[in-house]
């Protein structure tokens, strides 16, 4: 119900809006503008796609999904043939048996997962999906109630819409590419900020759901993550922009790669048939992709419209507004669009990034909160849509405000850091 309320709200809000324009601002052409805008279109005053083109890009979406979903749900199928996924759930067991106590030890669940964070981590966004899909089915597996989501499912979904990533690639290369004389320095912010959602995410849902998260296993799991991430920090802040992109490179797709072989090998020791298996996976791929076009196309949609209505402009210049009358610094509010945006579109969101550095400079302040905003979590109402809808869950509970906390605390901790490292 929260989803769907949230859902009609946005459509309600939207419509409102841009009807007050029209018939009390003079606006006429947003009607037409908010049903068949083009984003590239000269004539556009919203530069944004409308209604018709959203539903284009929805499904184009989960066409491109198809393949990649095919080729990792094929090697996933090998490797649980193979006892892969098990031998990891051994490996993970004691600490996701702490935070996820309903899923049995062993469980290929916990594999699943674990490869889903492991690829987000490493900015796989391509592989980070179909593992995390393959997660919610085998979640949905020991979900008792198969309209509602499970305990379970709320924690890895709220673990992973806070999107914590190692080395923010496409980030960096953007300001590159606009002329940033430290393409790097949002790197250490961007790390913190997305261990600081993920670590909120993590104790906001355990209270939720009254798990102890001081447990030893869970504390030293975590603490032993945090070592490894500021070892690396440390040795990634040494390295100019080419030689982090280049060691970005090597440790993402090498390490794909490596799981690939050791799939394939793993197959091959244990004398299963290692095509049959890829190709078995390769069809729930499929499956999955095409059940999951309605739920994206229904929230595509509703952001369509929030977004070409004006809703966003009408938010930021009352939040402007608010800060000159109680004298607070406002410099913050030119990069929140992307930290708006972010939740609700990921394209978006990277435009809106790119807006705003284009408009301030790169090395503005603006330009880098706007930088580690867009590092600083996943698109949760995208996540929402696509992992829920892919088992068919109806009653999210309070995932949704979870994840929108979580985020919140992400975007104050960006901003808070922006401050603390740009002034």
């Amino acid at each position: 119900m929260a989803l769907s309320r949230i859902w009609s709200a946005f459509i309600i809000v939207a419509i409102v809006v841009a009807s007050i324009k029209c018939f009390f601002f003079g606006q006429s052409e947003i009607f037409n503008w908010m049903i068949i805008g083009k984003a590239d279109d000269p004539t556009n005053p919203l530069k944004l796609d409308g209604v018709i083109e959203t539903c284009w890009t929805a499904v184009n979406i989960c066409l491109k999904l198809i393949g990649i979903m095919a080729l990792f749900m094929g090697f996933m199928s090998i490797a649980e043939r193979a006892g892969g996924i098990r031998l990891l759930s051994r490996i993970i067991g004691p600490f996701f048996s702490k935070l996820f106590p309903d899923v049995p030890k062993g469980h290929p669940a916990t594999g699943h997962m674990v490869m889903n964070f492991s690829a987000n981590l490493l900015g796989l966004d391509n592989a980070a999906t179909p593992f995390g899909l393959k997660a919610m089915e085998s979640l949905q597996e020991l979900n008792p109630s198969k309209d509602t989501a499970s305990n379970a499912q709320v924690m890895f979904l709220c673990l992973h819409a806070s999107g914590l990533t190692l080395i923010p690639v496409s980030i960096i290369a953007i300001r590159a590419s606009l002329n940033s004389t430290n393409p790097t320095e949002i790197f250490i912010p961007c790390m913190i900020t997305t261990f600081v959602a993920t670590m909120a995410a993590m104790f906001i849902v355990s209270f939720k759901q009254k798990i102890n998260i001081f447990q030893p296993a869970i504390l030293s799991w975590v603490l032993g993550i945090s070592a490894v991430i500021g070892a690396l920090v440390l040795y990634l802040v040494t390295l100019n922009t080419h030689e982090l992109q280049s060691f970005s490179g090597i440790l993402s797709n090498g390490l794909l790669l490596l799981i690939f072989l050791l799939i394939v090998l793993g197959g091959v020791y244990k004398k299963i048939d290692v095509f049959d298996g890829f190709i078995d996976g390769a069809k729930g791929g499929f499956d999955t992709a095409i059940r999951i076009i309605p739920y994206l196309v229904g929230m595509l949609i509703a952001i369509s419209l929030l977004r070409t209505s004006g809703t966003f402009d009408i938010i930021l210049d009352a939040l402007k507004s608010f800060c000159v009358y109680l004298g607070a610094d406002s410099r913050f509010i030119d990069g929140i669009p992307t930290a708006l945006i972010r939740p609700l579109s990921g394209g978006g969101a990277r435009g809106m990034m790119v807006d705003t550095i284009t408009t301030h400079g790169a090395d503005s302040f603006a330009g880098r909160l706007s930088s580690i905003l867009q590092g600083s979590s996943d698109t949760t109402f995208y996540v929402i849509a696509v992992y829920f809808g892919a088992v068919n869950i109806k009653n999210t509970r309070y995932a949704i405000g979870a994840m929108l906390l979580a985020d919140l605390v992400g975007v104050c901790t960006a901003i808070g850091l922006c401050y603390m490292f740009f002034g």
